[in-house]
């Protein structure tokens, strides 16, 4: 078993900037692909970025240019740099692991971006 906690939610305004943060009960070192999703109400979860064990990357296209993935498999942490956040990024962040096949989920965090 995996735990996962997540921080740096909150409330922002247009514009602004967040950095979510993810800690793992696992050795970072015995991780694959860590990544972070989110889900608006009434949507479903989609996926927003995603680093490889290798550490290559990939991003929802909506986030490209203004959202950065990292992870620091010496703190076992993944994190998520957020820039210029829109109104339509408003949603609950979850951060995923993947270790010996099987997905691992954290509890989620809140982020809205309102005026």
């Amino acid at each position: 078993q995996v735990q996962l906690v997540e921080s740096g939610g909150g409330e922002v305004q247009p514009g602004g900037s967040l950095r979510l943060s993810c800690s793992a009960s696992e050795s970072g070192f015995r991780l694959g692909t860590m990544g972070w999703y989110r889900q608006a109400p009434g949507k479903r979860r989609e996926l927003v970025a995603t680093v490889t064990d290798r550490g290559s990357t990939t991003y929802d296209n909506s986030v490209k240019g203004r959202f950065t993935i990292s992870r620091d498999n010496h703190k076992s942490t993944v994190s998520l740099q957020m820039n210029n956040l829109k109104p339509e990024d408003t949603a609950v962040y979850y951060c995923k692991v993947i270790m010996l096949s099987r997905d691992y989920w954290g509890q989620g965090t809140q982020v809205t971006v309102s005026a």
